[in-house]
């Protein structure tokens, strides 16, 4: 088992990185402590490990409420609706949530931990790619609005993470797809020997070698959780975690939450963003190609939506949440394993990105 820490002083909380953690009762309770825990899960996860989590945490009596599955159901209404479970039986402060499943749902319960009596701890074990990289780790909870992606949400830590890749064996190829992306994007914006290894490291990865997965894992946490911890809440550092995001979050919004994956609009994004880079004169078209060719080699897309256009594009980021006095704010890598915040990108830029 691999092991760190988000350094948010009295805050900060361990990531566990192993095989089997699901079952390990001895090492969830030590953060449940006294508190009746109630699992939040979804449909395709509950049959897959709700039965294992429930046995580990007997004892405790545990409650769970079980969501439908997809990005559709991130809403205000599933807050809600959790928040009824919890009120119907009597849940007090002395509760602790535990998020099992993906972003969706570690997103979920995390919002309803924030705002649940003014708040109650929660405990993240997720069970995507995505999540494990990436959405687990940092505090950002949230849902949706048709308007816009994750704009009704609160920064909250969990107690723990617990990563569990034997997980991974039941996660359908193109979820693990989609996780890719994040992954991707760490070694983009912060460290291009990271490229390199997901490049030697493919077979590897893709057949879920388990000390290949673990590293990935653990070095995507790793750089998280220093960038959580120079960053909390989003004020300046911490953004450039969103390399690929205004774009894609665009292309969900605009497609449907669930039609695409965030993981494949990440990865679209991402390669309009290099691209943006390549026009900057910040890489070269070798570098480009570099970064298409890894993209497409974990099958994730590397071209946007063919019928939206620029002007949908431009309507959805207009109200991202990086914006600032209403300018549109982009994560553009300034070299490979660089980025930076930038604001100077007209729409005439966007549109010769987009070509249409």
């Amino acid at each position: 088992m691999l092991e760190l820490k988000v350094d948010l002083n009295e805050r900060s909380y361990p990531i566990y990185i192993g095989q089997n953690l699901l079952a390990d009762a001895g090492r969830l309770t030590e953060y449940i402590g006294q508190c009746r825990p109630v699992i939040i899960t979804n449909q395709t996860v509950a049959p897959l490990y709700l039965d294992s989590l429930l046995s580990a945490l007997d004892n405790y009596e545990p409650l769970h409420f079980i969501l439908p599955d997809g990005e559709q159901y991130k809403t205000l209404d599933s807050f809600e609706q959790i928040n009824a479970f919890l009120l119907q039986n009597n849940c007090g402060r002395d509760t602790s949530l535990i998020a099992l499943g993906g972003g969706v749902i570690g997103d979920l319960t995390g919002f309803v931990a924030a705002c649940y009596q003014r708040g109650v701890p929660f405990i993240q074990i997720p069970t995507t790619l995505l999540s494990q990289v990436d959405s687990s780790v940092g505090g950002k909870t949230a849902v949706n609005h048709p308007l816009g992606k994750n704009m009704i949400g609160a920064f909250y830590q969990p107690k723990a993470v617990f990563i569990d890749t034997e997980s991974l064996a039941t996660l359908p190829a193109r979820e693990f797809a989609a996780g890719m992306a994040e992954v991707i994007k760490y070694g983009l914006i912060h460290d291009v020997q990271f490229l390199t290894f997901l490049e030697e490291k493919h077979d590897e990865l893709s057949s879920l070698q388990q000390d290949v997965v673990m590293q990935v894992i653990y070095r995507c946490c790793q750089i998280k959780a220093q960038i959580v911890a120079q960053d909390e809440t989003e004020a300046g550092q911490r953004a450039l975690l969103n390399l690929g995001h205004t774009f894609g979050h665009a292309i969900e919004a605009q497609m449907g939450y669930g039609n695409w994956l965030h993981g494949e609009a990440v990865a679209a994004g991402m390669m309009l963003a290099v691209k943006l880079a390549a026009l900057r004169d910040a890489l070269t078209g070798a570098e480009v190609a570099r970064v298409e060719a890894l993209i497409a080699s974990y099958q994730l897309p590397t071209e946007v939506p063919t019928d939206m256009t620029a002007e949908q594009f431009l309507t959805h980021m207009r109200k991202d949440k990086k914006n600032k006095q209403g300018r549109i704010r982009f994560i553009v890598p300034t070299a490979l394993g660089t980025c930076a915040l930038v604001d100077d990108v007209s729409d005439d830029t966007v549109s010769l990105l987009i070509g249409r």
